[in-house]
């Protein structure tokens, strides 16, 4: 099939890892339930774990540090979390089938493409690796590079700074509120894929330039692709699902 002519500049696409590229929260979550459980924590639930989807690795245990009067320092939750999160995802870590489908189609375009995401560097580089991502995306961005995390806008400024790219020429796909709301406020579009499907009404969704209302469920590769290269310019507000 023949790429479709685009409208304009070709855009840089940008990735969130964790939900969007990947189904990894379940390996997060149960990352989290077995460190928390090391330190007298038995009653994390999933759901208490989708509160914290989208927020950064070190801000998620800082909050939970607190919430759960934990009295290890951070850096030695985040080394243990991490730890355990590598080893989860070196076996099981499965990339949702549109959005590999997605990746293969911008990649045979030419489109440039990166990662900007709130886990460790190592642990990007671990999924990207044991998927095959990294054939076809090489540059990556860790929140522990950057001074602040989601939802704050550093990780995506700093990624389209190595993309030699301006922020008004990417696009940001995204599964929660917080990155969202960072891709907003880094001034680059954002194509929104809820991974809490219930959050689709979430205001920083809401104001995205594209929303599969349905998540997972509803995005296809196609659509996106069609957006990204023909439509996806500024007033392209759409949601799907």
């Amino acid at each position: 099939m023949n790429s479709p002519r685009t409208q304009g500049p070709v855009p840089h696409v940008v990735f969130d890892l964790d939900g969007t590229l990947v189904d990894s929260e379940p390996n997060y979550y149960e990352a989290g339930r077995r460190l928390l459980a090391r330190y007298g924590v038995t009653d994390f639930s999933w759901e208490h774990h989708t509160r914290f989807i989208g927020i950064g690795t070190r801000e998620t245990l800082t909050a939970l540090r607190a919430e759960y009067g934990i009295e290890a320092p951070v850096d030695e939750l985040l080394a243990g979390k991490n730890a355990l999160y590598l080893e989860l995802a070196g076996s099981s870590t499965e990339v949702f089938p549109e959005m590999r489908k997605l990746v293969e189609r911008l990649h045979g375009a030419g489109v440039p493409m990166a990662v900007a995401s709130g886990s460790s560097r190592a642990a990007i580089g671990a999924v990207l690796a044991v998927t095959g991502l990294d054939a076809y995306i090489s540059l990556y961005v860790s929140a522990e590079e950057v001074p602040h995390g989601k939802p704050e806008p550093d990780v995506f400024l700093e990624t389209a700074r190595r993309m030699g790219a301006e922020p008004a020429e990417c696009v940001v796909l995204e599964d929660a509120p917080p990155g969202a709301a960072a891709a907003r406020a880094a001034g680059m579009r954002c194509l929104a894929i809820p991974y809490v499907t219930g959050t689709a009404g979430d205001p920083a969704f809401l104001a995205a330039d594209l929303l599969f209302a349905d998540g997972q469920r509803g995005f296809t590769a196609q659509a996106a692709y069609d957006w990204l290269l023909r439509a996806g310019g500024p007033g392209a507000t759409a949601p799907i699902g």
